[in-house]
């Protein structure tokens, strides 16, 4: 696994976010780093979806957010926007 492509494209290296977590080739830390990444592109497909903007795959947020729970971490925290971070 490269984990620059991982880390850059999470889906393209790992079928579901659980994969991820169940992976003995990355560090925790690496793994979050994945997961919040693929946290950031979920929601943004979420928002496109939202807009009607669709004609791609589903958003995978609720699979990512689990696979951080099961890290022992939380989706973005404090977010109040769908992209995970705060309006400006």
């Amino acid at each position: 696994m490269n984990l620059q492509q991982a880390l850059d494209n999470p889906s393209s290296c790992f079928a579901d976010p659980v994969d991820v977590v169940r992976s003995n080739e990355i560090s925790r830390a690496e793994k979050i780093q994945i997961l919040r990444r693929w946290e950031y592109d979920a929601r943004l497909l979420e928002v496109a979806q939202e807009e009607n903007m669709t004609g791609g795959a589903a958003s995978r947020l609720a699979d990512v957010l689990d696979a951080l729970h099961a890290l022992g971490e939380e989706g973005a925290s404090g977010a109040t926007s769908k992209q995970g971070g705060t309006p400006h």
